[in-house]
């Protein structure tokens, strides 16, 4: 069978990638630009081009068919319409990667299944998505194009460790802050619950959607059954550093007020806490179990980052960002007490 992904070097698809290129059923294309041919294994076929050039894409697509299409750098409806007109009639099957956090936020219940309604007004990443979906069901009911639609939660690698907050450059600059014992900030109070998968699980889950004829036209979700809060993610990073966990709680409605980027992440993702009720990927891809416990998760991937200089982007500015706010607390906080014990 043959299967074309666009991308395929990502955190999430770097894992479809290198179990496919194992897979003797699966003559596997990446269609991208190239910047990472170094990780591709060498018996993947990489089409050199950028999708986003529409007429250059349909040269180099150009007789070819697919079994499968999945499409991994689709985050606005353009994109997906320009899919729709590049591989109609050119796959069986196109799997578009949505999010999770599309679903209806805040979550009416944290119990989450596919049959929840779409909405998040607090982050245009995931409006966008929805109106992405929205383009490829339509291209379903009335064309037949073959689409399913996987919404990921939380997915990392061996390449980063996600925080509640972290830095825009990545999750290095906490796990430095935590290595030289400073305090981390933490969203609310580290209670929220939170699910969190390895992407070697995820690619086992996408990998038996592929070529499946039971998927056609169905939305799923791809994530493990482990369930942890924030800080017992966080705690298990500091386990495998030998370090204290020093967490420092900040409300999330301060966090946003200063800083409003943050707003999408955290209002619009984060800040809930949800359980994914993976049934309807079971009865798709029997047997589906999730093999790798975020404790193991963490080691492997401190043991990469810790060793590849390229994983360990500074950010001096986020570092005193975080030392500067939580200074301001513990000075507010010291006024606080001095006020209340002179009313004694």
């Amino acid at each position: 069978m043959r299967a074309l992904l666009i991308g395929g070097t990502g955190t999430i698809s770097s894992a479809i990638t290198g179990s496919l290129s194992e897979n003797p059923d699966w003559e596997l294309y990446l269609f991208n630009r190239g910047k990472h041919e170094g990780e591709i294994p060498a018996n993947v076929k990489v089409i050199r081009g950028d999708i986003e050039d529409e007429e250059q894409a349909a040269r180099l697509l150009e007789g070819m068919q697919f079994d499968c299409v999945g499409e991994f750098t689709g985050f606005r409806p353009e994109q997906v319409e320009r899919d729709i007109r590049l591989f109609a009639g050119k796959t069986k099957q196109f799997i578009y990667i949505s999010s999770a956090a599309a679903y209806h936020t805040p979550p009416a219940r944290p119990q989450i299944t596919e049959g929840m309604l779409l909405k998040n007004p607090y982050w245009q990443y995931a409006r966008d998505k929805i109106a992405c979906e929205e383009v490829l069901l339509k291209a379903f009911c009335e064309d037949d194009f073959p689409v399913t639609i996987v919404r990921p939660s939380h997915t990392y690698g061996e390449r980063m460790i996600p925080f509640s907050l972290e830095s825009p450059k990545g999750s290095w600059p906490v796990i430095r802050r935590m290595m030289e014992g400073k305090k981390i900030i933490v969203p609310g109070d580290g209670s929220s619950l939170w699910t969190i998968t390895f992407n070697e699980d995820f690619a086992r889950g996408f990998i038996g959607l592929m070529g499946n004829p039971h998927a056609i036209g169905e939305a799923v979700h791809i994530t493990t059954d482990e369930v942890l809060t924030w800080d017992q993610m966080a705690q298990a990073v500091a386990d495998a550093l030998h370090v204290e966990y020093k967490p420092y709680y900040i409300t999330t409605d301060v966090l946003v007020e200063l800083n409003p980027e943050l707003v999408g992440g955290l209002n619009g993702d984060k800040r809930h806490s949800v359980i994914y009720d993976n049934t309807k990927l079971k009865q798709l891809v029997p047997g589906f179990v999730a093999r790798v416990p975020w404790r193991v998760g963490v080691q492997r991937a401190l043991s990469r980052i810790l060793s590849c200089a390229d994983l360990r982007p500074e950010d001096p500015e986020f570092d005193r960002w975080c030392d500067e706010l939580i200074m301001v607390y513990e000075e507010a906080l010291e006024r606080a007490k001095e006020k209340c014990c002179s009313r004694e």
